[in-house]
């Protein structure tokens, strides 16, 4: 029987999947909501940069030109996607204008999979006789079509498609607004780690946090006796790194002067994937009062502008652009007909969206999800983990028990909530990508050390070139 694989999505993490299933032989089909790929890149604006330099940035095999400016812009960004989906044959395979407004799992029933001990009744990726059956809506033909599948990878993202437009008191929405013209303020909650340049007094943040030697400081899912006491040794030098970042931004910057230095540590920061780099100049614009910063808890909107806590007189405006985030949990949750799976997707009120080496769910079968799990080069990280996938399709090997994929899910969970502190409720593998990734070559069975010589391995940061075509030794 055919194994056929449904990718809903055709941004980034899309591409991956497509690419390498294709690779292991496998002919998917990639819906598409949109004209064109890109996910979210095609939705930002052309002004819009990459945070991360072109290195950290980039397909494994595939440079960007050596014409591209260190941080691309939006432009050379869908640039270098397409010429990826044209160099690897992916756009055959891509359905555009065909939106996926529903996914149902038909053959098994609830019981049956409550019953299980392994993924899918068998631990492996096809073999139930469960199909996935999908709603797609198809835009340009204004029909709706329903297809079978017996595999799905989500890579529908989380920064899209839902916005989390904040709530507020009647009488005080957008409806009552008009506007006028005024400087750009910018309002916030609460501040995060921001940075003007990836350098601290000279080193490279990567130094400090992205290698197997920043690794050591923390403690680790699954890390051995050994480790954990190596890292509660070292945690006097992990407050100290977390410290020596801080200073140099406090020193760099006039946080103090504008009320910006966070609550949190730049560990925690680091750990929740909430540090970011400033825009060119922006402290500058703040100096001479083209940008006005300001603190609030509460926000409403009258007929000039903005209320603003307590006070009487509003913040006059022309325009209000509401940078609130998306709801990606809940996004993800409606892709699913059955309340069991919305329910599992979600998890614990206390929790995040629970998967397996960030890729799987251990009581949904048949089903990957490439591109929700954040780092600080997606990418790079969902270009791995499309990689571990392919090969589980391929069946270079088997998933442990659903109670031993459960425990390692609460194990990684654990270790968020412990680093991340308050700013938990993002799945973030930022600070300990290196040690995740090892986890995921253990899995396929190629070599865990990246790098010539145990130096390099231990203090250098890995990117995408140390994992070009993962395989089996």
């Amino acid at each position: 029987m055919e194994n056929r694989v449904a990718i809903v999505g055709a941004g980034m993490s899309g591409l991956l999947a497509c690419r390498y299933t294709l690779e292991k032989g496998f002919q998917p089909v990639v819906f598409e909501a949109q004209a064109g790929i890109g996910g979210l890149w095609a939705q930002t604006i052309e002004s819009t940069k990459l945070q991360n330099d072109k290195e950290a940035y980039q397909f494994s095999d595939f440079p960007w030109p050596s014409s591209v400016q260190v941080f691309p812009s939006n432009t050379e960004v869908m640039d270098y996607f397409e010429s990826y989906a044209q160099h690897f044959g992916i756009f055959p395979y891509i359905k555009f204008k065909s939106k996926v407004i529903s996914i149902d799992y038909v053959g098994e029933s609830d019981e049956e999979l409550q019953r299980w001990d392994l993924w899918g009744g068998t631990g492996k990726p096809f073999g139930s006789k469960g199909k996935w059956h999908l709603i797609v809506e198809h835009t340009e033909k204004f029909s709706t079509e329903e297809y079978q599948f017996e595999f799905v990878i989500l890579c529908i993202g989380r920064f899209s498609g839902l916005p989390n437009i904040p709530e507020f008191h009647p009488q005080y929405g957008p409806e009552v607004y008009t506007g006028v013209d005024y400087p750009c303020t910018m309002i916030q909650r609460s501040t995060q780690w921001m940075f003007p340049t990836g350098y601290i007094w000279g080193m490279n943040l990567a130094f400090l946090y992205f290698n197997r030697f920043a690794e050591l400081l923390v403690h680790k899912p699954g890390e051995t006796f050994l480790q954990s006491i190596l890292a509660s040794l070292l945690s006097p030098l992990r407050w100290g790194v977390s410290k020596f970042v801080e200073s140099y931004l406090r020193w760099k910057l006039p946080l103090k002067k504008y009320g910006m230095i966070p609550k949190h540590s730049f560990l925690q920061g680091v750990s929740s994937c909430q540090i970011l780099m400033l825009p060119e100049n922006f402290y500058g614009k703040v100096e001479e009062g083209s940008i006005i910063l300001m603190k609030s808890q509460s926000v409403g909107f009258c007929r000039e502008g903005l209320i603003i806590d307590e006070e009487v007189e509003p913040l006059k405006t022309d325009l209000v652009i509401l940078a609130t985030g998306y709801k990606g949990d809940e996004k993800l949750k409606n892709m699913f007909h059955s309340p069991t799976f919305q329910n599992w997707i979600m998890g614990s009120p206390t929790s995040t969206v629970p998967l397996y080496r960030q890729i799987i769910h251990p009581r949904i079968p048949q089903l990957a999800i490439i591109g929700f799990s954040e780092s600080f080069s997606n990418i790079y990280t969902s270009e791995i983990r499309c990689q571990w996938l392919a090969h589980f399709l391929n069946r270079t090997f088997e998933l442990p028990s659903i109670t031993a994929m459960e425990r390692e899910v609460t194990m990684w969970e654990n270790y968020m909530k412990r680093y991340a502190g308050g700013l938990y409720r993002r799945s973030c593998i930022g600070a300990l990508h290196t040690w995740y990734n090892v986890q995921l070559c253990r899995d396929i069975g190629c070599k865990l050390r990246r790098k010539k010589g145990l130096f390099a391995e231990l203090f250098e940061p890995h990117g995408p070139t140390d994992y070009v075509g993962l395989e089996p030794q």
